[in-house]
């Protein structure tokens, strides 16, 4: 260790910032996963919307083939 005036300061504030790069490592890899979850969870959105849209398609034209049925 140093005895120069200051060097506690010096060693002090590079754990800090050692701390801090740390902390900056941490929170970008959190980050990517995140983004990589809201991407999965958008793309299952997407398909199931699209599976309601169908279903939905579906049943309004079985709606209209009974209406249909009933007027003959």
């Amino acid at each position: 260790m140093n005895d120069k005036p200051g060097s506690l300061e010096l060693t002090a504030l590079e754990a800090r910032v050692d701390a801090l790069i740390k902390t900056v490592d941490s929170l970008a890899t959190e980050n990517e996963a995140l983004r990589a979850q809201q991407a999965h969870l958008a793309a299952e959105r997407a398909a199931l919307v699209e599976k309601t849209e169908m279903a939905r398609s579906r049943v309004e034209a079985m709606i209209a083939r009974l209406k249909a049925m009933e007027t003959r």
